[in-house]
Order: structure tokens, then C-alpha cells, then sequence
């Protein structure tokens, strides 16, 4: 199988074009039509010449992720499963929203990471995703939203989440590529205030992370405010401390400023007392955080469930009294298991692939 040009970065397309002796500038045109354009027949980038197309397109292929079923929420939330080349699967998640459009993409088929309340991590791992895979995953769903119903929302801005299956950050030069190729102007054009990556805290990845010269948006999946309930929960605490993770995040440097994100999943008599609230507040005191609540979205295979409204109640109002920024998230897409931490991988979920028809013409976000 020819190697796919999709999901390189600019030094590699330079390298791969100076083989064939062209010019910078070509580079730069390719990449244009690789992920501003974003599309997927090289006879449609009508800028390079016929014969550099026909010697691209001898050697190269444009490999997307093929949509192999779709599920639609009745919140309008869609979960994509799609089939990556050597017949793996992975879901995405599309969410329209008033002022946005948000994608949530998948670092990892499955998780390797196995906490307690994520259904990801029951169906286990499998391997890392490439770049291509990665931000294959947003251009098919942008492509998807662009050819298919939401005309009326083209001019709202995208967010991209990285909060799939899978911690992108044991994946982490994929991830990184990804990254790059996404906030950079010329290639998806993401602002980095909009693209929000969520980690458990891998320490040295983070590091490599804040060495970057753009950065995402960080979001630390924290789930308890100390480390024996934590660990109960996240068998990951053995090897990264919870108060080493509070520390680097603390000084990760968010774009334009911005609050790091705690996320906290609430499992109903587990992590959900005033007690924990206490806990939380002192953890995160002198922080420059905002606490994002998730009531637990339940499935059969979690041994959990959600708090009560009081105890959801109680929660947000210790945090409030203690002048840490909070939010609920609302759940989007449970009736589809779309949902955080719901991305799961069945048998029944993975039909042979039905490729949609797909035009070369370019097209925009």
C-alpha cells in the first residue's frame, strides 16, 4: 500500500517534494490543499502542475478515515465510527452547539489507562492512531457537517477537543503533529484557545507539551481530590502523583491566559461529598483553575452511578463559597453512548466499512 501524504508536517512534504525537484513554495501549496483545503484527490489541486500531480498520486495516496456508521443523538450530538486501514476502528463525536461546532477526536483505539468509571478503557487497547489518523478524524467529520445539513451553521467557529479514546499524551509525536498541523494558520487553522487537549497528567509528556512554541488549551482529568481515592479509581496515580500532576499543570501555560481545566467526573456516595468539595478546594488552592463538574453518564458495564441532583447541588455550592470557578457540563449524545467517557467499541459497532461519496473539490470548514 502507498504511504499516505496525509497527516505530514511541513518539513516532511518539503523533503518529499525536493526528492522530486520542486521548490519550497510547492510545499507550502500541497499542504494548503492537504488540510486548508482539505482535499483528497491530488487531479484537484489545480495550482501544481499536471505532471508533479500524476508523479504525487504514483507514489502517494490521501487517506482519510472511512465512515462505516453513524449515530444521531436526540440532542443532535453524532457519534462516527470510523474504519482506519487495517480494519481497527475508532469513534468521534460531532456536537452543534449555538455558537460553535465541536469535534471530539480519538488519540488511541481504546485506552490503555483502565480506569474504574470509562467505558473506553473496558474494551481495552489496541494501538496508537498516526497523525493521519488523528486529524483524519476532523476533516472527515468538517466534511461530513460541510456536504450533509448544516449549511446554516458554516459560519460558526470549530472547537476541537482531544478527549476521545485513548491518552494523547502516550501517544505523544502523533499527537503532537496533529497539534501543530491543526493551530498552524495555514493548515487547519484552529486558534489554539479552541482546541482543548485532556490528559490524566503523563508528566514528561506535559513537559514536551509546554516546550511547544503554541500550545493547546489544557484540560487535567482529576476525577478525586486525593491520591488513595484517586488511585481506587485511576490506576495511573501509582506512577504519576496527583500533587506532582496539580504542580505542572499549575504552571502550564494556557493560551492567552486562560484557566486550566479540572475535569471531575461525580460518581454517585463515591467522590460526590461535601467532604471531597473541601478536599478539591484545597487542592486546587492558588491555582489558576476552572473545576468542570460531570455527573457520571452511566452504562451497564460501569459499576457506578450518577449523584443526586442535592448532591450535585452541594458539590458546586462548597467550590462556589470558596471562590473556585465551576461548571456542569450537560451531557451530549448518552442515548448513543456519545457521552464522556462512553466511547466504546462493540462488536455490533463495527459493520464493514460504507464509504460515503466524496468529491475532490475543495471545500472549507
Amino acid at each position: 500500500m502507498k504511504p499516505s501524504l496525509f497527516g505530514r508536517e511541513r518539513g516532511e512534504i518539503e523533503a518529499i517534494l525536493a526528492e522530486l525537484g520542486e521548490p519550497p513554495f510547492r510545499a507550502r501549496q500541497l499542504y494548503g490543499w492537504l488540510y486548508a483545503k482539505r482535499v483528497q484527490d491530488f487531479e484537484a489541486m489545480s495550482n501544481l502542475a499536471r505532471d508533479l500531480r500524476r508523479q504525487l498520486a504514483a507514489r502517494h495516496r490521501l487517506s482519510w478515515p472511512v465512515l462505516a456508521e453513524r449515530r444521531h443523538s436526540f440532542d443532535g450530538a453524532v457519534k462516527y465510527l470510523f474504519r482506519l486501514d487495517d480494519g481497527l476502528a475508532v469513534e468521534s463525536v460531532f456536537i452543534p452547539e449555538t455558537r460553535r461546532r465541536t469535534v471530539c477526536i480519538s488519540t488511541q483505539v481504546g485506552c490503555p489507562l483502565g480506569c474504574k468509571f470509562c467505558l473506553t478503557g473496558i474494551a481495552g487497547y489496541r494501538r496508537n492512531l498516526d497523525a493521519g489518523e488523528i486529524l483524519g478524524q476532523v476533516a472527515a467529520v468538517m466534511d461530513l457537517v460541510h456536504r450533509e445539513h448544516l449549511e446554516s451553521s458554516a459560519r460558526l467557529p470549530w472547537n476541537v477537543v482531544v478527549m476521545g479514546m485513548g491518552e494523547p499524551l502516550l501517544n505523544l509525536e502523533a499527537t503532537l503533529a496533529s497539534l501543530r498541523i491543526l493551530m498552524d494558520p495555514r493548515g487547519f487553522g484552529v486558534p489554539p484557545r479552541k482546541l482543548t487537549l485532556s490528559t490524566v497528567g503523563i508528566l514528561p509528556a506535559l513537559e514536551r507539551l509546554m516546550a511547544e512554541p503554541v500550545r493547546p488549551s489544557l484540560a487535567i482529568s482529576l476525577h478525586a481530590p486525593n491520591r488513595a481515592l484517586r488511585r481506587a479509581l485511576m490506576p495511573i496515580e501509582a506512577k504519576y502523583r496527583l500533587d506532582e500532576v496539580i504542580d505542572l499543570a499549575g504552571r502550564y501555560p494556557n493560551p492567552r491566559g486562560g484557566r486550566v481545566t479540572y475535569e471531575y467526573v461525580l460518581l454517585g456516595g463515591v467522590n460526590d461529598t461535601a467532604v471531597h468539595a473541601r478536599q478539591l478546594t484545597r487542592l486546587l488552592s492558588g491555582q489558576r483553575a476552572k473545576v468542570n463538574l460531570i455527573p457520571m453518564n452511566p452504562a451497564p458495564e460501569i459499576p457506578f452511578h450518577p449523584p443526586t441532583p442535592q448532591a450535585l447541588d452541594a458539590f458546586c455550592g462548597v467550590l462556589a463559597a470558596s471562590d473556585v470557578v465551576v461548571s456542569v457540563r450537560r451531557s451530549r449524545g448518552q442515548d448513543i453512548l456519545a457521552a464522556c467517557g462512553q466511547l466504546h467499541l462493540r462488536a455490533d459497532q463495527s459493520p464493514p466499512p460504507t464509504p460515503p461519496a466524496r468529491s475532490g473539490a475543495p471545500r472549507g470548514a
